[in-house]
């Protein structure tokens, strides 16, 4: 028998390897609607060893990778269950989003690492995980998956726009939710802060000292995704194979390359947001944090752009995954084949429980 309030933990790792994202939600659904509390947060950012081994591992051995995997996910249950001790936190389960190591749909699969059955040992408590492989499964993209969550919770929003690790949209268009990936933007940003010793260029102040270059700007936005119909998704992949390389190939100050993917980042989130006429645009994720990068989605777009709290900046995704893990629950559909391309509505998520004596 399904109920009307849930207490969830959500967990959220992106490609840019900040940390997780841990976030202790309650929702109750009232009237036909959900309502929702973000009741605590953190965000356990990763150690030196995590970080390295997570960015390597595609290049690994297959006994590397299954290893990595089941010590992802007793690392996941462990910092969680710290987090529920510290805050006397007792959740119904906690929802996982895992790290995202490989994502190729076109060849009909994705991984994302993290057993939920080691974070279910760990936590004690039953997990949900694995939201994106019945989708890609089903022929679809396997992301995203946060439109369900942008419509049932953030509907009041004409437009959610996430600046992760990528930018990825999510909007209603004739009557169905349409969302999909834009361009890179942290797992870029990053990279490129990277050669300056930085983990991130804080604000875009480098990205505002730079210069744009123009060639650069057209060799990025003629890369061949850009004109691909939704639904479609970004992976590590694409970026290792496409963009990198145009970006070795000229010869100039990393400040500049900042400033010009800055522009990049902006001119294609202005070409989605303003041929839809989109506005009241929420914008989450840490891309958000950059003002310069702000500042040129502004110039570009002059539509009302919405900087919510830092709570929601920070764990609107979590908050997200976490109410996934309630539809997935209550056996309801969490992910829309209009987002994501697969042949029908489904329901994502595997659910490991752990029966013992503790």
């Amino acid at each position: 028998m399904n109920k009307d309030t849930y207490k969830v933990t959500g967990l959220m790792s992106g490609t840019s390897l900040d940390g997780v994202d841990i976030a202790f939600c309650t929702f109750t659904l009232k009237d036909g609607k959900w309502h929702y509390i973000i009741e605590k947060t953190e965000t356990v950012t990763y150690p030196e060893e995590w970080r390295n081994r997570l960015s390597k591992l595609e290049n690994e051995s297959a006994l590397e990778f299954a290893k990595t995997d089941a010590d992802y996910g007793q690392f996941l249950g462990m910092i969680t269950k710290k987090f529920h001790l510290e805050h006397n936190l007792k959740p119904d389960f906690v929802a996982s989003h895992g790290h995202t190591i490989f994502h190729q749909p076109d060849r009909r699969f994705t991984s994302q690492i993290g057993k939920g059955s080691a974070i279910a040992a760990e936590t004690g408590l039953p997990v949900v995980c694995d939201f994106r492989s019945p989708d890609v499964a089903l022929g679809g993209e396997g992301a995203p998956l946060v439109p369900i969550g942008d419509k049932l919770l953030f509907g009041n929003y004409a437009c959610c726009l996430n600046l992760g690790g990528f930018a990825n949209v999510s909007f209603e268009k004739s009557g169905n939710r349409i969302a999909f990936d834009i361009c890179p933007v942290n797992i870029v940003l990053n990279y490129l802060a990277s050669f300056m010793y930085k983990a991130y260029d804080e604000n875009g102040n480098s990205a505002r000292n730079g210069i744009l270059h123009q060639p650069l700007l057209k060799a990025l936005d003629n890369l061949e995704f850009y004109r691909k119909i939704p639904p479609k998704s970004l992976g590590k992949e694409w970026v290792l194979l496409e963009v990198h390389p145009v970006l070795q190939q000229f010869d100039i100050p990393v400040e500049d390359k900042l400033r010009t993917f800055s522009e990049h980042i902006a001119g294609q989130v202005a070409d989605v947001v303003n041929i839809e006429n989109l506005s009241d645009i929420l914008i989450t994720g840490g891309g958000a944090f950059n003002s310069f990068l702000i500042e040129r989605i502004r110039e570009r777009t002059q539509l009302n752009l919405v900087l919510p709290n830092p709570l929601i900046i920070n764990f609107k995704e979590a908050l997200v995954f976490a109410f996934l893990g309630v539809l997935r629950w209550r056996k309801e559909v969490n992910c829309l084949r209009s987002c994501t391309g697969a042949s029908y509505d489904n329901i994502g998520g595997a659910i490991y429980r752990i029966f013992s004596e503790r």
